[in-house]
């Protein structure tokens, strides 16, 4: 995970980099691919594998905001791991609309 926080110094290999790239850059609040950033990708990934890593990184990255905008908290949680981000507040797992929802 530490090499993580700064992967682009880290010894990770460069196909891994890509993707983590590629990641970041899907994840953006508006995510862009330039010609550039695209060779580069399928200097390490064929189109399928972009395809794939593309799919797989929006949709983990749309569950996750989804998640987050309801509020909702997995019903268990490994012992030791850390807790989830409203898991401090209420101890449920059921969908809380937000407030300006609740009341429609």
């Amino acid at each position: 995970m530490a090499k993580l926080t700064d992967y682009e110094h880290s010894d990770l290999s460069e196909r891994t980099k890509a993707a983590l790239r590629l990641a970041d850059r899907l994840t953006r609040e508006t995510p862009a691919v330039d010609e550039a950033f695209y060779d580069d990708l399928r200097r390490h990934f064929s189109d399928d594998q972009i395809l794939d890593l593309g799919m797989t990184i929006t949709f983990a990255s749309g569950w996750q905001r989804f998640i987050e905008a309801f509020g909702i908290v997995p019903d268990r949680w490994r012992d030791g791991a850390p807790p989830p981000f409203h898991a401090l507040h209420d101890h449920d797992s059921k969908l809380r609309l937000p407030p300006t929802l609740e009341s429609r």
